[in-house]
């Protein structure tokens, strides 16, 4: 199938290869061209463009934040100004309810489909294809990409036909797994100061009441106090906490564990943690226990 693909970081230079392993015929962009070679090496088609990128059947976006998603499609440049009527925008990115709903309506003003897609899973899930995908878009639509979504992704939820809905469950699982991030960091943070060593903390932990991978992979850099490199960066991390609680002040739904994950993270960037892995947040409380240097 003819696809397109906009932003090759981390995520997306995964996904775009596992596209091009598949035989898809293959147009990517990137703002920053050094991030096209990789693809170009699989046989992908750089695009010097948006435009290019749109000429196109599908077109995936994988980009970090509202404001990079919403001058990508509606800046004076963009995806509705290129994209055919009948081809389909499939967004990737942990964004906004409220963007993803304009973006719907926007997209169907022009009779170009759309579809919220965001992903479950780091780079590594990424490049082997395991990703979990979460969708919502018109029915119809996903007999055009479901081969497509199959390539990138181990399983895709289809859970609305109107696309903001796949945005507030992602935001919603982004919540939970940063929950998860900070209380294994506060209860080893308690029992490493009380004598137990973390580590062995850790493994009693994943090897009977929370043998489940997130535990596993995130319970072991925090043990383990390896935050770099960022597989999601904890500039993300916040940025997702925001929209989470603009998304729960919309519906009215208090949520006060994610106000103070949103502070967690604010005191983890004000310390100049931006660039570290998100689930350097897990490593605050050993900090304020006193366990290491502040």
């Amino acid at each position: 199938m003819k696809t397109g693909f906009i932003g090759l970081g981390r995520m997306g230079a995964g996904m775009a290869s596992r596209l091009c392993q598949a035989g898809h015929e293959l147009t990517v962009y990137n703002r920053s061209p050094e991030r096209l070679q990789p693809l170009i090496a699989l046989g992908a088609k750089a695009a010097k463009n948006i435009a290019e990128a749109c000429d196109a059947e599908v077109v995936f976006t994988m980009l970090a934040n509202d404001a990079a998603l919403d001058e990508v499609v509606q800046g004076p440049s963009g995806m509705l100004a290129h994209l055919k009527s009948g081809a389909i925008h499939v967004s990737c990115s942990t964004v906004s309810v409220a963007l993803s709903a304009k973006l719907a309506q926007a997209h169907g003003q022009r009779q170009q489909g759309y579809i919220a897609a965001p992903v479950f899973g780091r780079p590594d899930a990424a490049a082997a294809g395991k990703l979990f995908m979460v969708a919502a878009g018109k029915h119809e639509l996903f007999g055009k990409v479901q081969s497509l979504l199959d390539v990138l992704g181990q399983r895709s939820f289809i859970v609305s036909d109107e696309p903001e809905k796949a945005n507030l469950v992602k935001l919603s699982g982004n919540f939970l797994i940063a929950t998860v991030i900070e209380s294994l960091g506060e209860a080893m943070s308690l029992v490493e100061k009380g004598g137990v060593d973390r580590h062995q903390y850790l493994d009693l932990l994943t090897s009977s009441i929370f043998n489940v991978p997130l535990y596993k992979n995130y319970g072991a850099m925090i043990a383990d106090r390896h935050f770099e490199p960022a597989g999601f960066a904890a500039h993300l991390g916040q940025k997702d906490m925001r929209l989470l609680l603009a998304a729960a002040e919309e519906l009215k739904v208090p949520l006060p564990f994610a106000s103070v994950l949103r502070d967690r993270f604010l005191e983890l960037m004000a310390h100049g943690g931006d660039h570290l892995d998100w689930s350097a947040v897990g490593g605050l409380a050993a900090k304020d226990a006193g366990l290491i240097p502040g």
